[in-house]
């Protein structure tokens, strides 16, 4: 079949769509399989390193004071002081656990993943992937609408605007995915910048708004009438609040990214990548302050947007929906500094968007083709965003580019990445002994399930957009390994001495190797199995053999190193014991890796597997052995192209 060159349009945009891994990549880790590390970067200052998760945490300031105020109406002041309690004594400390467990960013699906082996361990990572996929891409859509909201609601904007939400969404959406096309790198002035005017900002409304509470004292009096009267008493209050937390818990969004920036902090010169002592400290500090700042903000602004805004504002369609303090901002600022905050929040959101584009650019690859899980071209930034994308446009559809919609779906993944990080210490606490660290890391897992389940029962969709993720991520990844089923995935090959031996001794003559089921290792077993290579392929008997057996570890992994050991038995069988997670990619590697030593063409010699084909083929995909003889030679036949310089495969 005539080969037909490739048009040079196609080949530049073929190599611009894969051009480099992510960029996000560069804080530490592998993003794929063959991937190198970075080298070190120099780092920033905890506090600025904090701006960069804050335009995640701080920019819910755009939305929660209203999210708030329609689940508790005028309770949500307590409800709110219920939501900082639970931050400061629950999610705080988890996450300072985190930080202190995986240093270098990969929190604690990371933390999970090593607790867990097999192919357990690896769908219960896909799975909270799932939800991390909802946690991102749910805050770029419900950051986008937010921020259309605070665009179509401005009093010099919204005749013009009116009915243009959807479109104003996607506007932002794609902008966003566009400039990750252009390539995108952590920009953490912009993020300093954006984070200081912003909350700025914010202090001037809380001030102003403060002051007009302070002056008119009669809002205080009714507004503590009117909750006494609705819920009678303080206990009643406090269990209603604690009823309404499920639907605050966006105000605990943020931790994950937080614990994701750490190879952003400069921490100390003396830290190295085996004892950052400093980056731990100084990622604390970031968790903790940033907490604080955002717990100050969260009871003061829905004080002040329960007291000064009517009601019905806050419902679908009333100017404070969506944009509660913004609507603050015009009513007593005036019209140029309310647009000026507008700016600001929209500015913050699209920005909050683009942390969580990174955060996904960073996060998928630092596990799915380290699985198989992945197609080659994952590994490359563009193809990426072009996904993640189109997922958002689809997500800002369905949910009508509406804020309150969206809610639920982002507290859904919030807090099951909250719950999976408090399970998680609660592990690790008890592995190292200590006791009362345990039993508050369970109570504190304890609450943040209870929250997870009551959203789950009361906002479903959350957990729906979550599953459709899973299944999603579960189904492209096995399609993706079952592809890639037949590629050579051993990273390395080492020999020990003996084995070393034995190579160069066969590299006199032909280099044969039987491949051999160790059962019961004895003198018979190896006799038998010389005797019926010889009569299958009908082999004179002074032909001499090394037999190669493997012993499969983890059939799960994809790719690992290969370790071969050289031992003698029964004082004459020459045996090269292997493992690996396949017993066909184990061999095939052997083979090549043993042509590249000697310059020699092996040899290698099989049986038949009984049973049905495809029944052997699903226990080489799922357990690693099956038909082997047929899936060792595909594997030899992809990884060497050149059919004169590929080792010879013989099965009898």
């Amino acid at each position: 079949m005539a080969t037909t060159e490739r048009p040079p349009s196609t080949s530049r945009l073929r190599a611009w769509m894969l051009e480099g891994l992510s960029d996000m990549g560069k804080g530490g880790g592998h993003t794929g399989p063959h991937a190198e590390p970075a080298p070190p970067h120099k780092g920033q200052r905890w506090w600025r390193v904090m701006c960069l998760t804050g335009v995640d945490y701080f920019s819910t300031l755009g939305y929660q004071p209203g999210i708030a105020a329609l689940a508790a109406g005028l309770l949500s002041p307590v409800a709110t002081v219920v939501l900082v309690i639970v931050t400061l004594a629950g999610a705080l400390p988890v996450y300072r656990r985190v930080a202190q467990e995986s240093p270098r960013g990969e929190g604690s699906i990371a933390m999970l993943e090593r607790l867990l082996s097999f192919w357990q361990g690896k769908l219960f990572v896909l799975t909270l992937l799932g939800f991390a996929a909802t946690d991102f891409l749910i805050t770029m859509t419900l950051s986008a609408a937010d921020a259309s909201t605070h665009l179509v609601e401005n009093p010099h904007l919204t005749d013009a605007l009116q009915g243009k939400q959807m479109v104003i969404t996607l506007f932002l959406v794609a902008l966003l995915g566009a400039v990750f096309l252009k390539g995108f790198l952590e920009a953490i002035g912009v993020a300093v910048a954006l984070v200081g005017v912003y909350l700025g900002l914010n202090v001037v409304v809380v001030v102003v708004g403060l002051w007009h509470v302070i002056t008119a004292g009669h809002l205080v009096t009714d507004w503590a009438g009117a909750l006494t009267a609705e819920h009678g008493n303080v206990f009643a209050m406090v269990g209603v609040a604690l009823l309404v937390f499920p639907k605050l818990a966006l105000g605990l969004s943020g931790f994950e990214t937080g614990v994701a920036v750490m190879p952003h902090v400069q921490g100390d010169p003396d830290d190295t990548e085996e004892r950052p002592t400093g980056r731990i400290r100084d990622t604390r500090k970031l968790l903790t302050t940033a907490a604080l700042i955002m717990s100050c903000f969260l009871i003061a602004t829905s004080f002040i947007t329960t007291l000064l805004i009517p009601e019905r504002e806050f419902q679908p369609g009333g100017a404070a929906n969506g944009r509660a303090l913004a609507y603050l901002a015009h009513e007593y600022l005036g019209g140029v500094f309310g647009t000026v905050y507008d700016v600001s929040t929209i500015a913050i959101l699209w920005f909050a968007g683009a942390s969580a584009m990174a955060g996904l650019l960073n996060l998928m690859p630092r596990y799915l083709p380290r699985y198989g899980m992945a197609p080659h071209w994952a590994r490359a930034v563009r193809p990426m965003v072009i996904v993640f994308t189109l997922i958002a446009f689809l997500v800002t559809w369905i949910f009508d580019a509406d804020v309150n919609k969206q809610g639920g779906a982002y507290a859904t993944g919030v807090l099951v990445l909250i719950s999976s990080a408090a399970i998680a210490v609660t592990i690790a606490a008890r592995k190292a002994g200590q006791r009362g660290w345990t039993i508050g890391f369970a109570v504190i897992a304890a609450v943040f399930l209870y929250t997870t389940v009551v959203n789950v029962i009361e906002r479903p969709d959350g957990v729906k957009i979550g599953a459709c993720f899973i299944a999603g991520i579960i189904l492209v990844s096995l399609l993706s390994r079952l592809a890639r089923a037949f590629e050579l995935r051993v990273t390395s090959v080492s020999l020990d001495p003996l084995a070393e031996r034995f190579i160069r001794d066969m590299a006199s003559r032909k280099m044969r190797f039987i491949a051999n089921e160790p059962d019961r290792r004895d003198k018979a077993e190896y006799r038998e199995k010389i005797e019926q290579i010889r009569v299958d392929n009908d082999m004179p008997e002074q032909e001499d053999f090394v037999f190669a057996e493997v012993t499969v570890t983890d059939p799960s992994e994809f790719e690992t190193g290969l370790t071969v050991r050289g031992e003698v038995l029964h004082g004459r069988y020459r045996v090269l014991t292997l493992e690996h997670s396949s017993i066909s990619n184990a061999l095939a590697a052997l083979l090549l890796h043993v042509r590249d030593v000697t310059g020699c063409t092996p040899h290698i010699y099989f049986e038949w597997t009984e049973g049905s084909p495809f029944t052997n083929f699903l226990r080489f995909f799922l357990f690693g052995q099956g038909e082997v003889a047929p899936v060792t030679r595909e594997v030899l036949r992809e990884a060497e192209p050149d059919r004169a310089r590929r080792p010879r495969v013989h099965t009898g």
